[in-house]
């Protein structure tokens, strides 16, 4: 009975279980695997173009950095008339942190080989050298004496730097002058110089009268003697420290000094 019954019921076809051809499950299967490769391989091509886009990005934004903290380094200094009057602390410490930023980024870290980025006319944006109490009074940069743009000229050829210092001076008759201070310099590393003062004049000689009985103190002011390691330069800016432990910033400039 048994065997009739099972012959009686009728079971529906599926055809998915009983595939007619047996091969048809391998080629699945290689298909699978072959998709599985071709994803492997997309993943793995994906992941190093994103790599390598992340690394330009990355290049970028240093790139971008760097013009944002000069950025930064100039807008804090914009106002204070170079430092020469002196800094609030805050001020000051927030000036160095961003001159310590750049130092550390330096994209010129042996200037000396690259001539060409310290030769010509700069421009003093700021410095830690300071004209304070009886010394500002007695140079008259209280009353009726101002400052005028800090000019350097640097002619590698010959190892010479000239600096100019101008003067408003304000009276009965207005007139304008200059400190001009000559100095000569050798190569003592790749990024440090030996500056020695050569000499100096004051013009024209109503400027030479005002300053003749201070001139040391002011000469004692200006005079670069000494060593001036140069921690940063690219095409537009330069920052120096001296053996003195003083900081400046210049500009590239294009006007003429002298």
């Amino acid at each position: 009975m048994a065997t009739v019954l099972v012959h009686a019921i009728p079971f529906p076809p599926v055809p998915r279980l009983r595939p007619k051809n047996v091969a048809a499950p391998a080629r699945c299967l290689v298909s699978t695997a072959h998709q599985s490769t071709r994803f492997v391989g997309l993943w793995r091509h994906t992941c190093t173009v994103r790599s390598v886009a992340e690394e330009s990005s990355s290049s970028s934004l240093d790139v971008g950095d760097d013009e944002v903290i000069k950025t930064q380094l100039l807008e804090a200094i914009e106002g204070i008339n170079r430092g020469i009057f002196g800094v609030p602390s805050a001020k000051k410490s927030q000036i160095e942190a961003l001159v310590n930023q750049l130092e550390s980024r330096n994209p010129t870290p042996d200037p000396l080989l690259n001539l060409q980025k310290v030769g010509g006319c700069w421009k003093l944006v700021y410095s830690t050298i300071t004209i304070l109490g009886s010394k500002r009074t007695k140079l008259g940069l209280r009353d009726f004496i101002s400052l005028g743009d800090f000019f350097q000229n640097i002619n590698i050829a010959k190892g010479k730097a000239v600096n100019v210092i101008k003067f408003d001076v304000r009276g009965l008759n207005l007139f304008n002058g200059r400190l001009t201070i000559e100095a000569s310099f050798k190569k003592a590393s790749n990024s440090r110089v030996d500056i020695n003062y050569d000499n100096s004049t004051i013009t024209p000689s109503q400027l030479m009268n005002v300053f003749r009985k201070n001139y040391d103190i002011l000469l004692g002011i200006f005079n670069p003697e000494g060593w001036l390691e140069i921690t940063y330069v690219d095409d537009t800016l330069r920052i120096g420290r001296d053996d003195k432990g003083n900081i400046f910033i210049l500009e590239r400039s294009h006007e003429s000094s002298l």
